[in-house]
């Protein structure tokens, strides 16, 4: 009985090792090659991975440089209107501020004169004349609005730029009118002027009307 219990387990034994020793059957086991593509031993098609990542970075490169060239474009617009909007104010505060600087010592003056009692306008203003001119001059003054004001300032400042343009062309009674009509319709430096004039005949008001142009 011993004897067949050994002869059992050597037979278990031996096929054991019979299947241990013998290689894995073509069936049962994938090629390498379908795993591994090329010759770096790259698994599941390494080539294409390599080439939807190119795509990638080729598409992600070409919208940032539309990105940034639509920015530079409209950095570089902004910064044209900017500048050019700037040169225009500083061209349009020269020609303006003596102008505006006068208009609006004319309206201080006269508002300032017109609010004071009677007994006071007496003692600065000794004529009753001078008193009806300020008056005048007031109304005259308060009735046109800061954008009348400005209207006039800008169809003055046409009429010039066409005299101007217009003195050495043919045509002399052409000049004529244009500066006739200039004259009309000055009516900024004609208020101030007034105002002026009236200032120098009341040697009681003391205003500083001098201003550098």
């Amino acid at each position: 009985m011993e004897g067949s219990i050994a002869k059992n387990l050597y037979s278990e034994s031996l096929q054991l090792s019979e299947l241990e020793l013998d290689p894995p059957s073509t069936t049962n086991r994938c090629d390498g090659g379908d795993l591994l593509d090329g010759d770096d031993g790259s698994v599941w098609g390494g080539s294409n991975e390599e080439f939807d990542i190119e795509t990638d970075l080729d598409r992600e490169w070409q919208r940032r440089r539309d990105q940034f060239h639509t920015i530079g474009y409209r950095d570089g617009l902004l910064a044209g209107k900017e500048t050019s909007a700037q040169e225009g104010f500083n061209m349009g505060f020269k020609e303006s501020f003596h102008s505006g600087y006068n208009w609006g010592l004319v309206r201080g003056v006269t508002s300032a004169l017109v609010c004071l009692p009677n007994e006071l306008k007496e003692m600065l203003i000794e004529t009753q004349e001078k008193r009806n001119k300020f008056q005048s001059l007031y109304e005259s003054v308060h009735s046109l609005s800061t954008t009348d004001a400005l209207k006039l300032f800008h169809d003055d400042i046409l009429t010039k730029k066409a005299v101007e343009q217009s003195e050495g062309a043919e045509g002399g009674s052409n000049v004529t009118g244009l500066q006739n009509q200039s004259s009309d319709r000055s009516r900024l430096e004609n208020h101030f002027g007034e105002l002026e004039s009236i200032i120098l005949e009341t040697p009681a008001i003391q205003v500083h009307l001098e201003v550098r142009k």
